[in-house]
């Protein structure tokens, strides 16, 4: 047991300065590996100094171990003498290991200075040099673009002497074309305006005569238009005069309108008249027929149709039906209610002439509405205004009749009203079929012109061959007068009778003439 605590105390010993050590190593840093290694030496003999202690105690508690018991308190006396040996040399190695430290880290600061200050010289001297070198290459790179901004101007100036040059070489050219264009243009446009010129008297002249040949034919066409007009105008005068003359006639019964209004069918025959008249106001005789057959197979005939031309555009034509009705019975039973106040008389009346009106517009639906003879639709009139408003009061009365039997119902403004429309209808037709004529005629005259126009062009052809004839007998004459200079000329009526001319002699030339030839 003893030997055991002998050995731990050493190790602990042992432990302990090799933690000294290490703690002062961490805190120094480890400044210089030399050092280090020395301290490891002195601590590897240090580790042998006391493992020989340690073999020497071990050798000594052997001995008091095998001497006896009775030796324990020389062996407690040697052991406390070697633990104060022990400690004694740790002490010594701890003081040595402080001076050897110290010393260690005073050499660590002097080496660590005098590498600092080495390289703060090594520093400045590269500082140095490179400072050297940056200015030699500035001074050199300074002299490059010297040299090379010397050579881009001198270049630049050559270029620019070369551009110049060409650019007064261009110039020039550019002038001398430019003077060589402004005579060529001068003469186009002289040549241009001789030809507009010429071509302007040309056509000048082409123009007179087709206008003179365009009048003449308009003229002719205009007399011969108006004079139709002029025999149709007279006509529907004459026709409009015989029309006065019936008026009067008309006018001339007027007295015994009532008379004739006592009998029914003398009521019917006055409704018929003012619907005859109405359409002879509007319409020309033959826009319109009296007691016409709307069905080919039946004897029925219509009190007057109007005559309307066909779609197809062939002349053919289709009836429009007039029939004229005056239920004056029942509007007098109406117009009597109505002034007594009797509402049920009124209401009897009113029923009374809707199934008149609606009996006579189903007869003219059955007997005279006969496509494609006529149109599918008729007309009935009503000779007075205030039976026809008495009929339009009711309400929906006359859709339902257009409805059921494709019949209107007119009064004598309402029919006025649609003659007036087919009237102008009539005339626009006329005037289609009369600018179609007059179309036809201009037709005539563009052919008949470029007709002209050639026999112009053979003209002007035959015009020119005779000129250039001319201009040869006009030189070949100029020839014969020179060669004839010398001959004596005799007296005009001397030559006329030696050479047995006939007709006028031609003019003397004057003296200005003679002198320009």
């Amino acid at each position: 047991m003893d030997e055991t605590l002998i050995a731990g105390v050493v190790v602990a010993v042992a432990v302990v300065a090799a933690a000294v050590l290490l703690a002062f190593f961490r805190k120094s840093g480890a400044r210089d590996t030399s050092a280090f290694a020395e301290l490891e030496a002195k601590f590897d003999q240090i580790d042998g100094t006391l493992k020989g202690h340690g073999g020497q105690l071990t050798a000594i508690l052997s001995a008091q171990s095998q001497a006896s018991g009775e030796l324990s308190r020389t062996l407690n006396e040697r052991l406390t003498q070697g633990l104060e040996s022990i400690q004694t040399s740790v002490r010594a190695i701890g003081e040595k290991l402080d001076r050897d430290v110290a010393a260690m880290e005073k050499s660590a600061v002097e080496g660590r200075e005098a590498l600092r200050n080495l390289v703060e010289q090594k520093l400045d001297a590269s500082t140095t040099k490179h400072a050297e070198a940056a200015t030699a290459l500035r001074t050199e790179l300074t002299q490059n673009f010297d040299k090379t901004s010397n050579l881009i101007s001198q270049t630049l100036r050559q270029l620019g002497a070369d551009q110049q040059e060409r650019l007064n070489e261009f110039s020039a050219r550019i002038g001398e074309l430019t003077k060589q264009q402004a005579d060529g243009q001068e003469k186009l446009r002289q040549t241009v305006e001789a030809r507009l010129d010429l071509l302007r008297t040309e056509n000048s002249k082409k123009l007179d005569e087709m206008r003179q040949t365009v009048d003449e034919k308009l003229q002719s066409t205009l007399e011969k238009r108006l004079g139709e007009s002029f025999n149709t105008v007279s006509e529907q005068l004459k026709r409009v005069h015989e029309g006065l003359g019936e008026m009067q006639n008309l006018a001339t019964g007027v007295g015994d309108l009532k008379r004739v209004l006592t009998n029914v069918k003398t009521r019917g025959t006055w409704a018929e008249v003012q619907l005859g008249m109405l359409l002879e106001d509007y319409l020309t005789p033959d826009q319109f027929v009296e007691n016409a057959a709307m069905n080919p197979s039946s004897s029925e005939r219509v009190e007057f149709a109007i005559r309307l031309p066909a779609r197809d555009g062939d002349g053919s034509h289709i009836f429009l039906p007039i029939d004229s009705k005056f239920p004056r019975e029942d509007y007098e039973r109406l117009v009597l209610a109505s002034e007594a106040a009797d509402i049920a008389g009124v209401e009897a009346a009113a029923v009374a002439l809707e199934n008149s009106i609606r009996n006579s517009a189903k007869t003219i639906s059955e007997k005279y509405i006969n496509p494609p003879h006529t149109t599918d639709f008729a007309f009935l009139f009503l000779p007075t205004e205030g039976l026809f408003a008495e009929v339009l009061r009711r309400p929906g009365f006359l859709e339902k009749l257009q409805r059921d039997y494709r019949v209107n119902v007119a009064g004598p403004t309402t029919l006025s009203s649609m003659l007036s429309a087919f009237q102008m209808g009539f005339r626009s037709m006329a005037i289609q079929q009369r600018s179609g004529d007059v179309w036809k005629v201009l037709g005539a005259v563009r052919t008949e012109f470029g007709k002209h126009g050639e026999v112009l062009r053979k003209l002007k052809n035959q015009l020119a061959t005779a000129a250039n004839s001319v201009d040869a007998l006009d030189k070949r004459t100029g020839i014969m007068s020179k060669r004839l200079k010398g001959v004596e000329a005799l007296p005009s009526d001397t030559s006329v009778t030696l050479l047995g001319l006939v007709g006028p002699a031609y003019d003397e030339p004057d003296d200005e003439e003679e002198a320009e030839e």
